[in-house]
């Protein structure tokens, strides 16, 4: 038997085929869509994943600002950050963030889940959040996905 024939086979940018997945966030609990689409990022729902590619799929999430949080986290929950000067740390709730940028709610999880580094910042790139239901990308015909049959 031929010891080459069992040889796993890679898939780099060239070979990669990048489908587009539109996804409907209205009323999907947040850390869970974003499991399921960091997940489709990675292309790890692929037969073909390669752990340091990107052959993943485009995702393109809509109504992003009718998402929703379980428990108490609306109010609880604080997102922190920096500005870089002394006395600079700033603190926000899920309910401002819906209110101002509800698109950042999903970029933050989804990064959050993602590798910490190239192919993390790269796989970024793929994701299209809109807080509406329209978007601009027709003509890339995205397929329409239900999350509930995707197992993350």
């Amino acid at each position: 038997m031929d010891a080459l024939s069992y040889k796993t086979q890679y898939v780099n940018q060239a070979t990669s085929t990048k489908d587009w997945i539109l996804i409907d966030a209205e009323n999907e609990v947040v850390g869970r869509l974003a499991s399921k689409v960091a997940y489709m990022l990675r292309g790890k729902h692929k037969t073909n994943f390669t752990p340091f590619a990107d052959c993943g799929s485009n995702v393109i999430i809509i109504n992003a600002d009718k998402v929703r949080f379980t428990g108490k986290k609306t109010s609880d929950k604080e997102y922190i950050r920096y500005t870089g000067y002394p006395g600079g740390q700033r603190f926000a709730t899920p309910k401002e963030w819906l209110k101002s940028k509800p698109t950042e709610i999903l970029t933050h999880a989804i990064h959050g889940m993602l590798p910490k580094n190239r192919l993390g910042r790269t796989l970024n790139t793929n994701v299209y959040i809109y807080a509406g239901t329209e978007h601009k990308h027709e003509a890339q015909q995205p397929k329409k996905i239900d999350l509930s049959k995707i197992k993350a």
